[in-house]
């Protein structure tokens, strides 16, 4: 590939994660955002902002003009996103919402995807302080208790030429290299449940599960909580 080629994929690579983190953005807010507020929100100039948004407007994957003359996901993105539903989901969901009912917590299904586990779907608990992620969110796999769970299946080896030996600390407790993480996973192996022990985020651990699907994929259950509680 020569220089030009690549230059030109370095810029449709830059132009889907702009797209992308437009529509996350939209997707954490189903009222819908104005032109502006997306712009200040994601830190892009009003004109690119703009640009981005006529194209995915035409692919029909986000509208303007909703309530307000807001911008908002539009039919296609929404379709897409039907049909990306896991199966699964249709039977863990009213598992989760029974478990939430029970332990008063918010309840999260995940999907693992190579090296984390991304949120798809989250019953809220009814505690007046929750922990709380959004559908969307991404973890890594080596700090958070699904993620746990899942490496806790593997072989040790598996797990380093997954992941690799050193890892970016997120807190201070986060476990930054694979000999303690090894060491973390001789519980999560003998329970089957992964533990993080407010490695992601300070003031927040969680208990998780991972198990899989039908087709070959693996997802997760998980209960995030405040450290008090």
């Amino acid at each position: 590939m020569d220089e030009g080629t690549d230059d030109q994929a370095k810029g449709v690579v830059g132009v889907i994660a702009r797209s992308a983190l437009i529509l996350r953005l939209l997707g954490d807010m189903p009222t819908g955002l104005s032109l502006g507020d997306i712009s200040k929100r994601i830190g892009l100039a009003r004109s690119t902002v703009q640009r981005l948004v006529n194209a995915l407007e035409e692919e029909g994957l986000i509208m303007s003009g909703t309530t307000g003359g807001k911008i908002a996901l539009g039919p296609v993105f929404l379709q897409l996103a039907k049909s990306a539903r896991p199966i699964v989901l249709d039977r863990i969901h009213p598992i989760m919402e029974t478990l939430s009912k029970e332990i008063g917590e918010t309840v999260d299904f995940s999907v693992v995807q190579r090296k984390k586990i991304i949120f798809l779907d989250q019953v809220i608990g009814s505690h007046r302080l929750l922990a709380a992620s959004h559908v969307g969110d991404a973890f890594p796999l080596y700090c958070s208790s699904v993620g746990k769970s899942y490496l806790a299946l593997l072989e040790d080896k598996e797990v380093e030429r997954l992941i690799g030996t050193t890892y970016q600390a997120r807190t201070q407790n986060t476990l930054i290299d694979l000999s303690s993480l090894l060491t973390s996973l001789t519980d999560t192996r003998a329970s089957g449940v992964g533990c993080d022990e407010e490695e992601y985020s300070e003031g927040i651990s969680a208990l998780g599960i991972a198990f899989e699907g039908i087709a070959g994929d693996w997802y997760g259950v998980s209960i995030p909580m405040p450290v008090h509680r």
